[in-house]
């Protein structure tokens, strides 16, 4: 089984991201879950990022990091949006990195590095027409064209954050295949 590190969203530790590291939980896995904005969660993207401009990018990126250092190597990073920020980051700086799932953004290789790191595995899942994940789809091709250690999964839709369930934009239909297909990628692992 995986342990996997999951950095939560914009939005914070709610009970939707919540609901999905329980869904890894249920198959075997052990699955950690930083609150990076210590109990705070907002209602829209919008008062996710004032929280995260007034507490500090960097400051919030830190405690992730300290978070992963604080547990044995061998992990999974996985980032929700917000949250690729630092899975990204661990997933190809850390030697001992068993992989990566970044979901709902990508960030370009080399902001990291110069390549992806051989060996690491990674998933990137989106929606196409998000505005957000639209911004980051040329970071994850070139990222998934630079190694066959990663795949890109394209859902059809508009939303930023379908995995949480318990927020508007939530695709119940998407989130299964997403679901399905991260299964597949830890039981790997």
């Amino acid at each position: 089984m995986a342990q996997v590190l999951l950095y939560h969203h914009i939005q914070g530790l709610t009970p939707g991201v919540q609901a999905f590291a329980d869904e890894l939980r249920a198959d075997g896995h052990t699955v950690h879950t930083p609150d990076l904005f210590e109990g705070h969660t907002f209602g829209s993207i919008e008062e996710g990022f004032a929280f995260a401009r007034e507490t500090g990018f960097d400051v919030l990126r830190e405690r992730g990091v300290a978070v992963a250092s604080e547990l044995e190597g061998g992990l999974v990073y996985a980032g929700l949006s917000f949250g690729v920020t630092i899975a990204q980051a661990l997933a190809q700086t850390e030697p001992s990195a068993q992989g990566a799932l970044l979901l709902h953004s990508c960030l370009p290789l080399s902001e990291f590095g110069s390549a992806w790191p051989e060996g690491v595995p990674v998933q990137i899942h989106g929606m196409e027409g998000d505005e957000f994940f639209d911004e980051d789809l040329p970071a994850a091709r070139e990222l998934a064209e630079s190694t066959p250690a990663a795949e890109l999964f394209v859902y059809p839709g508009d939303q930023h954050l379908f995995t949480d369930s318990s927020l508007p934009a939530y695709d119940a239909e998407a989130t299964a295949l997403l679901l399905d297909r991260v299964r597949e990628f830890l039981a790997a692992r």
